[in-house]
């Protein structure tokens, strides 16, 4: 049935979809922020707490489900005969989108089963203070360890993530140096453009500056996040 699609309406399918997951991806995190689990605030075993994990689980079968299915509608658009620039360059953005949701999709799951272990650590601590007392303190402490070690986990991450985007941002430096040298070439040979090159450099330097501010910026929010 996917065969029998056009191009443009493979298109429409992906921006559907795509509309639809991320607003699930925002409701998503939301809800893995503020759930609360069995263990917090000391509630009783006897009320039923399952209603938040089971809405957590829930939506993320879902949105696993619609990236499965804009992955494939991802791959029927690519099959598709190219007629020009215009079409490969459609067909990368849809890839990029995809890649950013399903980035966003596991970073929820991962910072979700790190509350929830950060949780049952810390509620075992105290069940373990309170029935056995300090002969169990070692077992305590290798959950604490391991609970470390996982934070050092997503902080590696976080800063490889860093680290792409800042060589990312190198490899584009030296790029922009070399076509600033042919500029240079172009101008000393045509003075008439060269009032458009020096326009050109001051908006790439102008462009360069804020996208380094958010990059810094976004890296110390993640960081900040983390730890607190």
């Amino acid at each position: 049935m996917a065969n029998a699609l056009t191009y443009d309406d493979l298109r429409k399918q992906a921006r559907c979809l795509e509309n639809e997951i991320d607003l699930k991806l925002v409701a998503f995190s939301k809800l893995g922020a503020g759930l609360k689990t069995p263990h917090s605030n000391h509630v009783s075993d006897t009320v039923p707490l399952l209603s938040g994990e089971d809405t957590f689980e829930t939506m993320s079968l879902e949105i696993e489900q619609l990236l499965k299915r804009l992955t494939q509608i991802n791959e029927h658009i690519a099959e598709q005969p190219v007629s020009g620039a215009a079409m490969l360059h459609t067909i990368q953005r849809h890839r990029d989108i995809l890649a950013d949701l399903s980035k966003d999709f596991r970073k929820t799951n991962s910072q979700h089963e790190s509350r929830r272990e950060r949780e049952d650590l810390l509620h075992g601590s105290t069940e373990n203070f309170r029935s056995e007392g300090i002969n169990n303190r070692r077992d305590i402490y290798l959950k604490e360890n391991q609970h470390i070690h996982n934070s050092d986990r997503l902080v590696n991450e976080q800063i490889s993530i860093a680290m792409e985007t800042r060589e990312h941002l190198q490899s584009q430096r030296q790029s922009f140096k070399k076509l600033q040298t042919r500029f240079n070439d172009i101008s000393n040979k045509y003075p008439v453009i060269n009032s458009l090159i020096h326009r050109v450099n001051l908006r790439k330097r102008r462009d360069s500056i804020i996208l380094g501010i958010v990059v810094s910026l976004c890296t110390i929010l993640m960081l900040f996040y983390i730890f607190h």
